[in-house]
């Protein structure tokens, strides 16, 4: 009887079609739902706030010229891992990442813990020419940076739709966003985000780690 069944779906190919839709459909849904909603369960820390007005500009700059293309901003949790670019990257970092800049692209290295590994004027004259500091380096330079200031009632928009996504911003933090970001320019503004990464909105160390290092 059951043979029956299996060939009068073998021998009708949309039946098989949509049967093998639904499966596979079934299969994907198994497997992506319990990731989906243990990503919604992450929580921020009490250390990791949204980003104030100029790091969030900053940001917003790494993103529009493309830096994620070579750097990541993910540090596994392997031994040469850690010891060349610190800290593991854990999933309360980035909550308020929108999008998140994890991946696995490194044509440059990893910069989730380059903040105060440089100074300001290391990591500025790195943008305006990175061969000056880094002769081998192949990355391009962003002298426009310099010169275009950084637009307040931009941010100030961004930060209301983003508190519509959950960040927990202030009226008084979004209306003080024009005024932080006057005279900034959008070099300032990226240097400023470099230099927080690792630094604002660092990981907690778990309490076994914690313990180590007492």
């Amino acid at each position: 009887m059951a043979y029956r069944h299996f060939e009068a779906i073998e021998k009708r190919t949309w039946l098989l079609g949509i049967l093998t839709f639904i499966m596979v459909s079934l299969g994907g849904l198994a497997e992506v739902a319990p990731l989906f909603f243990q990503a919604l369960a992450v929580k921020p820390a009490d250390n990791i706030k949204p980003y104030d007005p100029v790091h969030l500009a900053g940001r917003d700059i790494y993103v529009r010229e493309g830096c994620y293309l070579c750097h990541s901003q993910m540090i596994r949790s392997l031994r040469f891992e850690t010891q060349r670019y610190g800290h593991y990257s854990t999933a309360e970092e980035s909550v308020y990442d929108r999008p998140f800049q994890w991946g696995s692209k490194r044509t440059g290295p990893d910069i989730a813990r380059v903040g105060g590994k440089y100074s300001d004027a290391w990591q500025r004259q790195h943008l305006l020419d990175p061969r000056s500091v880094a002769p081998d380096s192949n990355m391009p330079a962003y002298p426009w940076l310099a010169k275009a200031g950084v637009d307040g009632k931009d941010i100030a928009a961004r930060m209301r739709v983003l508190r519509r996504l959950g960040h927990p911003y202030s009226d008084a933090d979004i209306d003080g966003a024009e005024k932080a970001l006057e005279g900034v320019s959008e070099l300032d503004a990226l240097v400023t985000y470099l230099q927080g990464l690792g630094v604002v909105n660092g990981p907690q160390p778990a309490p076994g780690e914690a313990a180590k290092a007492q």
